[in-house]
């Protein structure tokens, strides 16, 4: 069994001196036996009573029944730093000193730890500590390690409080509540989307109304007009009642990133950011909202069917907030099939993918098969990496191979990206942070044609 105690610096201080001054006396000329006879006595001596200190102190600790319990937010955000409070309970009246250390998951960026504290009995103890989530997933919190001073002092205690407690780690949807504030308020365009829907537009009948100066005089409605003996036009909306369905590619060059300085911006985090983005935008339109991954081994692909309603996005988020990109192939054709056999009704499929010349071929075989049925919108992330390297400066032999190697990889990229389109076909090319507003704007743009 381990023992949970480790010598304080002051009985490191006792055996010290011990030493020291036994040194001396043997320097003094007192005899070996008679130093060492009172070094065993006094080591015996300081044994027995560092072994009573620590089963007195464990015998009072546990008397006081102390019990801590942890203030955790009901869910973590990626990059977004939250509080943990913790509170501790003692009874009796003895006072202990100590340090706390809770114990976070690994991939929780902790600050403040260890607590040192003074905890006295009969009263509640309120601290705190701040933690910075890296990673998605779930994220486990292990009964936390108190070190707490001896009664004696000779020693230090190790004991455990608290219980295991779970949270889940989601992206950070700050964008997202972004937008809805934004879109309460009409200013849409402060994160660069375009507002397309104008009275009288759209497909679906909405209401009558008072005609105004530029509306179109087809939409006016003559026997309302001869009614009211005013002008009378037909308002129209976008179409509502469709669905949309995400296809989102977890396959290895998802795992692909622009900087390490910053958490949470990885490729495959700023997908999630841009598929809760969109979602939220057509849950909004009145639209049905799915996805499903690809490029994952079968036991790990993730499926959410087509639903409507607020309910329907914070069961998206609860499907998809762990899934991380992983290292295997991504394969479009078995991708298209599947979601074939899953949405038979039309939908405009969104496929989300890091596009590379060399899947022209495979990925131009599942577009064919997807529009046979639905109207499919290829997104693809640009690495910003190849854009700084192409606008570098041309000052050096080395920076020139670099510039033209990565004008190159662009062309050839662009141009097999190019030939995947078909008639009226829809394609995104944007950065992974400018993926979400690029989406939402297509989607703007594809409702007000009428095309799903």
């Amino acid at each position: 069994m381990h023992l949970r105690v480790i010598p304080s610096r002051l009985l490191l201080a006792i055996v010290g001196g011990s030493v020291v001054v036994s040194t001396a006396a043997l320097i003094a000329g007192v005899s070996v036996e008679l130093v060492g006879t009172a070094a065993a006595l006094g080591g015996a001596v300081l044994a027995l009573a560092t072994l009573g200190d620590y089963q007195i102190t464990r015998r009072t600790w546990r008397e006081s029944k102390p019990e801590m319990k942890r203030g955790l937010p009901a869910a973590f955000a990626i990059g977004v730093r939250k509080p943990v409070t913790l509170s501790i309970t003692m009874k009796g009246s003895l006072r202990w000193s100590c340090e706390v250390y809770d114990h976070a998951a690994s991939s929780l960026v902790t600050e403040g730890l260890p607590l040192p504290l003074e905890l006295a009995g009969g009263t509640e103890t309120d601290t705190l500590y701040w933690v910075v989530p890296t990673v998605r997933g779930e994220v486990q919190f292990a009964p936390a390690d108190v070190r707490l001073r001896s009664r004696l002092g000779l020693c230090e205690v190790l004991e455990r409080l608290g219980e295991v407690e779970s949270r889940r780690v989601f992206p950070d949807f700050a964008q997202v509540a972004r937008y809805a504030w934004l879109a309460g308020d009409r200013r849409l365009q402060e994160i660069g989307i375009k507002t397309y829907q104008q009275r009288g537009e759209g497909t679906d009948f909405k209401q009558l109304t008072e005609y105004r100066i530029g509306d179109p005089v087809r939409h006016i409605d003559w026997r309302a007009t001869l009614r009211q003996a005013r002008p009378i036009i037909r308002e129209f909306q976008d179409e509502r009642d469709q669905c949309v369905m995400m296809l989102v590619d977890c396959g290895r060059r998802m795992r692909a990133h622009d900087t390490d300085s910053v958490i949470g911006t990885t490729h495959f985090d700023q997908v999630l950011n841009a598929v809760m983005l969109l979602g939220y935008v057509a849950l909004q339109r009145g639209d049905a909202v799915g996805a499903m991954t690809f490029g994952t081994p079968p036991e790990d692909e993730r499926s959410f069917a087509a639903r409507k309603g607020k309910q329907a996005l914070q069961g998206l988020m609860s499907e998809f907030f762990g899934v991380q990109p992983t290292l295997e192939h991504s394969d479009y054709v078995l991708a298209a099939q599947q979601l074939l056999r899953r949405q038979r009704r039309r939908a405009l499929v969104i496929i989300i993918t890091n596009f590379r010349d060399e899947d022209a071929s495979e990925l131009s075989h599942a577009l064919k098969l997807l529009r046979s049925r639905h109207l499919v919108l290829v997104a693809s992330l640009r690495e910003r990496i190849v854009g700084e390297l192409i606008m570098q400066p041309l000052v050096s032999s080395e920076s020139a191979i670099e510039i033209a190697g990565a004008q190159l990889y662009e062309q050839a990229r662009r141009d097999a990206f190019n030939r995947l389109a078909d008639r009226d076909a829809l394609m995104v090319d944007a950065e992974a942070d400018q993926l979400g507003i690029a989406l939402v704007n297509r989607y703007h743009a594809v409702k007000r044609a009428g095309k799903i």
